[in-house]
């Protein structure tokens, strides 16, 4: 990438009512930062702007049905990972002729790019940050970039601070907006009955990032030390990735025969309202958006102690956290909650509740809107 100039262009002054949002994602995989786009883009939109998509890549493309289902004509490019320039040019041209007067950017590549292009288009840009890890480069070019934004905004309290601390942003330009609304339409979970096979699930890619080595190790740590629950249980963890050989290895060598890789999970939310008891034994994350839905179906959650997660689980009322890699300790979560399976549905509802109550439409929504208020004064 070309590096950029010491000093940026000033945007042009706008019409505050003339906000035409070129919202710039990395691809419409699924999951990731494509799942929660159109709830973002729902408030920006009731808010006034205008609002349209722009991927880098199509990927897998199973975000794709939810982006065009809100409306918002998404425009695709067909090419690579790594092919910056013409991606860039692609954009160049893509968000000029739409005639966007912001660029909104989520994750690194989109970031970088629009952080380059925006001061050279004369169109204020607004970096969303979700990511708890940065690639040492993309953290050493944004950077170097950050004084071109005009907002940073963290997807989560970790996050915001992260991104005001290794990024250098100052406080007047980091906004935080959890990036979760709980919606009360969500699929219960159903209580776990006497007799029944205990359900335990986990949603996510197949990637050391997701720490599932860690769950198959304490498993086979809870078996060894003769740990046996009250009842049979069936674990599945749905997703793709490119360690699942590793994984079905490791799962194999451990002897654990209820534990299963099912794969894309293409109704993740009925998959939930299935279980009995979710984990996410995460090295890293933001959000987490998957552990947060587990917890408005109403189900308890056995989490690494990393991101968003400390804050959003209740320790010993709606679940537990351990330490990331920590097998001892994960072990140890997992024995105290499988031991009393009668106690799961109680710690679920207070964990839809707790999720209804503090991640509410009404907040999300305030707290977009409050964002777009502080743009349009910066247009004005």
């Amino acid at each position: 990438m070309t590096p950029p100039r010491s000093q940026p262009l000033h945007p042009k002054p706008l019409r505050p009512e003339a906000i035409r949002i070129a919202y710039v994602i990395n691809s419409v995989e699924g999951g990731g930062a494509s799942q929660p786009v159109p709830a973002i883009t729902r408030v920006l939109r009731d808010a006034g702007a205008q609002v349209r998509v722009f991927a880098l890549t199509p990927r897998d493309r199973r975000g794709l049905p939810a982006i065009e289902a809100a409306g918002l004509d998404p425009l695709v490019r067909e090419g690579g990972l790594a092919d910056h320039p013409a991606a860039a040019l692609w954009l160049k041209r893509a968000i000029t002729g739409w005639g966007a007067t912001h660029i909104w950017t989520s994750l690194s590549r989109a970031t970088i790019l629009g952080l380059i292009l925006g001061p050279h288009l004369g169109l204020p840009v607004i970096s969303w940050q979700h990511a708890a890890f940065l690639k040492p480069w993309n953290r050493r070019l944004m950077r170097l970039l950050q004084s071109r934004a005009l907002l940073w905004v963290g997807d989560s309290r970790s996050v915001t601070a992260l991104t005001g601390d290794r990024l250098g942003v100052p406080q007047e330009r980091l906004r935080c907006w959890p990036i979760f609304a709980a919606d009360p339409a969500l699929p219960q979970a159903r209580p776990w009955q006497p007799g029944e096979t205990l359900r335990i699930g986990s949603l996510g890619r197949l990637h050391p990032v997701k720490g599932y080595d860690v769950l198959i190790a304490a498993f086979a740590r809870l078996r060894a030390e003769g740990f046996t629950a009250p009842v049979p249980l069936d674990i599945r963890v749905a997703g793709d990735g490119t360690q699942r050989d590793q994984l079905e290895e490791l799962r194999r060598q451990a002897g654990l025969d209820d534990l299963h890789f099912t794969g894309f999970e293409p109704a993740p939310h009925h998959l939930l309202s299935t279980l009995h008891l979710y984990v996410q034994p995460s090295r890293s994350e933001g959000f987490c958006i998957a552990a947060h839905e587990a917890l408005t179906a109403g189900l308890p959650v056995i989490a690494s102690a990393v991101g968003e997660l400390p804050w959003s689980i209740r320790q010993n009322v709606t679940g537990l956290t351990a330490p990331p890699a920590d097998v001892d300790a994960l072990a140890s979560a997992l024995a105290a909650l499988l031991s009393d399976p009668a106690r799961l549905s109680q710690m679920g509802q207070a964990a839809r509740a707790d999720m209804l109550d503090r991640f509410s439409w009404e907040h999300f929504a305030a707290t977009g809107s409050a964002i777009i208020d502080h743009i349009r004064q910066a247009a004005a």
